[in-house]
């Protein structure tokens, strides 16, 4: 049954008016990609930059790069499209009845009635399925860890019923990329990735911490916890803790990448990377206004540049 207060053309709630879904897809895919948020590309980018950290921070280690690691990237850029796209499947079909009570996720392919419960798992099971096929392509140690990975990504819907801290939970599978591509590049997990996989998670508590604080008045009548209703007006000291362990951890991992091989301007360069991304977060804690749901998801938004900045650096290391 289609819910009265859905947009009569699909369009849902916090996707940007004029998406390419909206405007361009075939009709009858328009459902399914708004399943996947295709209509919402932000949290792609937050699943495959920590993907890329890892790659470009393993290279840097064993100063080897080579043309498999093209294929690396490219592979990890469609795995985390496919697996972002199953992952928010799965987390739709299990919040169905809460989505439903939410202002900002009533429109939500699932409760609007755009798309049934069967039709929602046999699309997440052809986007993991695809998604497997990538993963087979990398070494052993990387599919196993690919596999592990849905672990975290099959918990992380129920986590903010049990605790206060499901950020922590998204952090585990939003970041494990880093740990897989260090892996498809090297053969073996090493200190360094787990270190980044760390940062990972303090940065999602940061950035998912301000996207929360978009439903937290919803999110008390049902029950949902967060770590925005937790923080409440401490939020912003908080997030300053999270900025500072971000910061510290990705500068941890890349002296742990480039100490034994690489130059000295190399370091340096790729210590730039988390200094500058330091700067892009404090910029956004400056801008937080924790009552204005629209001013929290353009800085959500935001991360995207946020995440791209270290990677900049981390390329530039490698050119030395």
């Amino acid at each position: 049954m289609t819910n009265p207060t859905s947009s009569p053309d699909g369009h849902v709630a916090d996707a940007v008016k004029g998406n390419w879904v909206d405007t361009l897809a075939p009709a009858a895919t328009r459902p399914f990609l708004r399943l996947s948020r295709a209509d919402r590309p932000i949290g792609t980018w937050l699943l495959l930059l920590p993907c890329l950290w890892g790659l470009t921070l393993a290279m840097l280690h064993d100063q080897s790069p080579r043309w498999e690691d093209a294929w690396i990237a490219i592979g990890c850029a469609a795995g985390a499209w496919l697996m972002r796209g199953a992952g928010c499947t799965w987390n739709d079909i299990t919040d169905r009845d809460f989505d439903g009570q939410v202002e900002r996720t009533r429109s939500r392919p699932i409760p609007s009635g755009q798309v049934s419960v069967r039709g929602a798992v046999l699309w997440m099971c052809v986007q993991a399925l695809i998604a497997f096929g990538i993963l087979l392509t990398f070494n052993t140690n990387a599919i196993l860890l690919g596999v592990l990975a849905l672990v975290p990504v099959a918990v992380y819907p129920f986590a903010k019923r049990f605790t206060w801290w499901p950020q922590v939970f998204l952090g585990l599978a939003f970041n494990w990329g880093a740990l897989l591509a260090w892996t498809a590049h090297t053969g073996q997990l090493e200190a360094p990735a787990v270190v980044l996989y760390l940062a990972g998670i303090a940065w999602t508590l940061f950035y998912d911490t301000i996207y929360a604080h978009q439903d937290t008045e919803d999110d008390a009548l049902i029950g949902i916890k967060s770590t925005a209703r937790l923080f409440g007006t401490n939020t912003a000291p908080w997030l300053r803790r999270f900025l500072m362990a971000t910061v510290g951890l990705i500068g941890i991992a890349v002296i742990f990448s480039a100490i034994d091989d690489a130059s000295v301007l190399a370091m340096v360069l790729a210590l730039g990377g988390p200094w500058a991304m330091g700067w892009h977060m404090a910029w956004q804690l400056r801008g937080l206004d924790i009552e204005d749901p629209a001013k929290c998801l353009q800085l959500f938004r935001a991360n995207r540049d946020t995440g791209m900045i270290p990677l900049v650096f981390f390329c530039a290391a490698l050119l030395v």
